[in-house]
């Protein structure tokens, strides 16, 4: 299926996170706990999929997706999945303005994630 870069500062989550994707049958190709990590890894791994939290260390999810954006300049259609805590609905909004093709909030079901996955995989 697809290669996919998960980003979180929590091990746990991205744990679960990349525990719902194995069990899709997607291949997550890296995990990074913050900014300075997801950038070098996206470059490095060029996913075909990421997920985000969007309140990280160093820099927000927001502003680490339009770097990564700026990365793969050639594709304005990056695949980016924000996670979100409830509260964050400014930052949802912003996350999408920046380019994230979908969000979900947290905390949230397996299906949730799987089916958004699905969702940006077929765009």
């Amino acid at each position: 299926m697809a290669k996919i870069l998960v980003v979180d500062d929590s091990l746990f989550m991205r744990k679960i996170l990349s525990d719902i994707l194995l069990k899709e049958g997607h291949e997550i190709v890296g995990e990074a706990e913050n900014a300075k990590e997801a950038v070098t890894s996206y470059r490095k791994l060029k996913p075909d999929a990421v997920t985000f939290d969007i309140v990280m260390p160093e820099m927000d999810g927001v502003n680490t997706m339009q770097a990564i954006r700026q990365i793969r300049h050639y594709d304005k259609n990056a695949r980016i999945l924000m996670v979100s805590a409830m509260g964050q609905q400014e930052l949802v909004v912003e996350s999408i303005r920046a380019g994230a093709k979908d969000f979900i909030l947290k905390p949230f079901q397996s299906f949730q994630i799987a089916g958004a996955i699905r969702r940006l995989l077929n765009q």
